[in-house]
């Protein structure tokens, strides 16, 4: 019996002719008829329309390296080494981006693709026209691969970034934006702020060297100096210095009575600030400045603390009081010995405290003249007439 089979392969498809389960060849577009005595012929066909994202399966890619010669004008394979990316371009426009250690194919169409492999044995770090490209990615495709692909470290102004791959310090990064790649490996970064900081060390209960029980707020302020060294020895700086500035803040406080330092609190700031300083600047770190923000007495305390206040206040007002009332006398006194022997300036003065009165009169009734009011109202006595 005779079977005349017709295959129609379209121009999105590619067609695999096989031969009693045997591949035979690759068909391309077009229309084929083939006669098939005992039905040992079959034709599988491969839709090819967006090449890039269509993935070639193993037994195909396993055919396509049996038979490398006849796929060669319709598939192009890729393989990228354990230490190397392969970048996949369409048209000259990078498109996707392939894992180390990976093999593949690309059905070929009219879109020209190709593989370009980078060796990241030795640098992982980025060129920078790539990683701005992968970063300011916009195809999902590609947006996705570069996710998987690169770390990206974005340092802002007045930072350090101190980048480790795989727990080992390989590169300091300055302000700006760093691609690196991820593939068999694992890239962390530690940032350092070299900015003027403020710490504040709250509610810190006290003993004075009196025995007097206070609560001290305290504020510094601290800039990174030297990043490298505060990285190396120090597990975290901020908790370093809020730690060594508690320990100065008691051993300063714990040698002072509560009157010394209520009297001069520069000189519990002075203190501390020397104490912090010496220690933080081994380490790369330098305290700017300190200060004793509150000094919080317990209630009891501070009501005693009114009352002595409060006492001396009193004490200080009786003093200027008694001080102006000895001036007032002592003025008083010298007026009256001027005037004792100047009966004209007496005469003045009583006028003048005539004047004074009558400015308080709404009506004045005068009898007897203006000699009576010259010399009834005030009588002038001369001792000297006196027997």
């Amino acid at each position: 019996m005779s079977i005349n089979k017709k295959m129609i392969i379209t121009e999105a498809q590619r067609g695999l002719l096989f031969k009693d389960q045997q591949f035979v060849k690759v068909l391309p577009p077009g229309v084929y008829r083939l006669w098939d005595w005992l039905n040992r012929y079959q034709l599988q066909t491969v839709t090819i329309t967006n090449a890039l994202q269509q993935t070639v399966t193993g037994d195909l890619l396993n055919l396509a390296q049996l038979h490398a010669e006849d796929f060669a004008p319709h598939l192009q394979l890729w393989e990228t080494a354990d230490h190397e990316v392969g970048l996949v371009y369409q048209n000259n426009v990078l498109k996707d981006i392939k894992a180390p250690g990976q093999q593949g194919a690309y059905w070929k169409t009219q879109n020209e693709i190709r593989i370009d492999k980078l060796d990241i044995g030795r640098e992982l770090a980025l060129p920078k026209p790539l990683a701005a490209q992968l970063c300011n990615a916009k195809e999902d495709m590609l947006k996705r691969a570069a996710i998987n692909a690169i770390a990206i470290f974005s340092i802002p102004d007045h930072h350090v970034g101190f980048l480790a791959v795989d727990n080992e310090i390989q590169a300091v990064l300055s302000a700006g934006v760093h691609a690196w790649w991820r593939f068999n490996h694992n890239p962390t970064l530690t940032l350092f702020d070299l900015r003027l900081q403020n710490m504040e060390v709250n509610g810190q209960e006290i003993l004075t060297k009196d025995k007097v029980s206070l609560r001290v707020n305290l504020s510094a302020t601290w800039q990174i100096k030297e990043a490298e060294k505060a990285r190396a020895e120090l597990a975290d700086a901020k908790e370093f210095l809020y730690r060594e500035l508690q320990l100065a803040l008691r051993t300063v406080v714990s040698t002072q009575t509560l009157d010394e330092l209520l009297a001069d609190k520069n000189s519990l700031n002075r203190q501390i600030l020397e104490i912090v300083a010496a220690k933080a600047s081994v380490y790369g770190i330098e305290v700017k400045s300190v200060g004793a923000r509150d000094i919080v007495l317990p209630g009891d305390m501070k009501a005693i603390l009114t009352q002595v206040v409060e006492a001396q206040k009193m004490a200080e007002a009786n003093l200027i009081k008694r001080q102006e009332e000895t001036q007032a006398t002592r003025s008083l006194h010298n007026t009256a010995k001027v005037m004792e022997g100047n009966p004209i300036l007496l005469r003045l003065k009583e006028l003048e405290s005539l004047e004074k009165i009558t400015a308080r009169i709404n009506t004045l009734n005068v009898y007897g003249g203006l000699d009576s009011v010259m010399n009834g109202m005030v009588r002038l006595i001369d001792k000297t007439n006196t027997v």
